[in-house]
């Protein structure tokens, strides 16, 4: 099967404007008439639900540190029927992690390496000018299997900035895409850190349509496309993540919003049925189901309701009686005793662990998780490796269950969030990706 050419956006750190540039890309080559597969890559929940927005087409996440080159080649496939690929990169280009896993650093260079993209490069250029020349030259030296399509300038100042810069450009043999003047009204909302998804945000259609305009006039178009390649997986077999059960009760509503679309679509190509329920609607879990998972997403921010929720908790713990029920990151704080808010008022939760958790004193806690399982998980069994990523602000006071998994980080060293298990509850803090060969 031949798949459309494609083209990662990226950029030299965060904050540079990739987002704005793919999702105003993503909705002016839509308006053209194109199919746009969207991608991202690393961990990230809540870009591709923007991806999503603006392409009309879900966006599917690859990951180099936490997939095998089978996986990301399986799930590549989502590009089938697609006219171009466009792939967000996740901080600078060559950002990872310092012990590589199972493809790679978990550095965007690995996906554009691995599928053949090459990379337009989003360059921040106010207070520089010539200068950002040196900076995309070394870009496009640091790794000779990575190609350097060219770069879009962004924050320029005025037309002699952009003479400038691209002058520096021009000398450095770079081409120059594209050139973003400031333009505050197009800045995407806070959507990092969990603040603000796609679906929250009602002025998002607005917002898409002025990118692509914006991007559709200061970007060349038709030059981006030229630059696409053909993409080019691996030839390996994956092997997809197990569905936990053969009918999954499926926690799905604004508290419960994250599951990865390549283990949803996974479960489903092993034949697993998907029953969803709504806790926010005080719906308890099909007693049919013979395994019902907690996703993650916000329960902090419905905890009151969810505390409210006597027959889904009531269910809950009756189908924890006799069959598994599994909860990750936000799953997991509302399948233990209880959940303190931001205030410090405590919140009942459905009390299946011991576990209490607190957001009255935030604090991060980010990174790549490896579990190796002391116990088995829904799908896997005991002894199992996962690799996974761990998101969030909330605060552990109690943990007293058993631990699930010996959990360290990517850099090997152990982490206090081993998840438990307790009768045929067990829960972890990290979102599941893969298992580990």
């Amino acid at each position: 099967m031949m798949l459309p050419k494609g083209l990662l956006i990226s950029a030299p750190a965060s904050g540079t404007g990739k987002t704005t540039l793919m999702l105003g890309l993503c909705r002016a080559l839509s308006d053209q008439g194109l199919t746009v597969q969207p991608f991202k890559s690393g961990p990230d929940y809540i870009d591709p639900a923007f991806h999503t927005a603006a392409a009309g087409r879900t966006s599917v996440n690859l990951d180099s540190w936490a997939m095998g080159r089978g996986l990301m080649a399986d799930l590549v496939q989502a590009a089938e029927g697609a006219d171009i690929v466009l792939a967000e990169g996740s901080m600078g280009l060559f950002d990872g992690v310092a012990c590589p896993g199972e493809t790679g650093s978990g550095a965007s260079a690995d996906v554009a390496a691995l599928m053949g993209w090459p990379v337009v490069l989003v360059i921040d250029v106010s207070g520089q000018a010539q200068s950002a020349a040196a900076v995309a030259k070394g870009f496009t030296l640091m790794r000779p299997d990575v190609q350097v399509a060219g770069v879009v300038l962004n924050r320029v100042a005025s037309p002699r900035h952009d003479a400038l810069v691209r002058a520096g450009m021009a000398d450095a043999g770079i081409t120059v895409l594209g050139s973003l003047p400031r333009m505050k009204d197009i800045e995407m909302p806070e959507r990092h850190l969990g603040l603000v998804q796609a679906e929250e945000h009602s002025d998002l259609n607005r917002i898409l349509s002025a990118a692509a305009s914006f991007v559709a006039e200061h970007v060349d178009l038709n030059a981006i496309r030229a630059a696409a390649v053909q993409t080019q997986p691996p030839a390996i077999q994956p092997r997809p993540c197990p569905p936990p059960g053969q009918r999954i009760a499926l926690a799905r509503d604004a508290a419960f919003s994250f599951v990865y679309p390549h283990q949803l679509n996974a479960w489903r190509a092993a034949g697993a049925e998907i029953l969803p329920f709504s806790p926010l609607a005080d719906q308890a879990p099909d007693p049919s189901a013979d395994v019902c998972w907690l996703p993650g997403g916000y329960p902090e921010l419905h905890a009151g309701k969810i505390a409210a929720a006597q027959n889904f908790r009531s269910g809950l713990q009756a189908f924890a009686e006799t069959c598994p029920v599994h909860g990750e990151c936000g799953g997991y704080m509302a399948m233990g005793t209880a959940l303190i808010d931001k205030d410090g008022t405590r919140h009942q939760m459905a009390g299946l662990l011991g576990l209490v958790t607190s957001y009255e004193k935030r604090k991060m806690h980010l990174g790549y998780r490896l579990a190796d399982l002391h116990a088995p998980l829904p799908g896997y069994s005991a002894k199992a490796r996962l690799r996974g990523h761990e998101f969030h602000y909330s605060t552990i006071l109690e943990q007293p269950d058993a631990p699930l998994a010996h959990v360290t980080d990517a850099n090997g060293a152990d982490v206090p969030e081993t998840g438990s298990v307790k009768g045929h509850a067990t829960g972890t803090f990290f979102h599941m990706i893969s298992e580990a060969t």
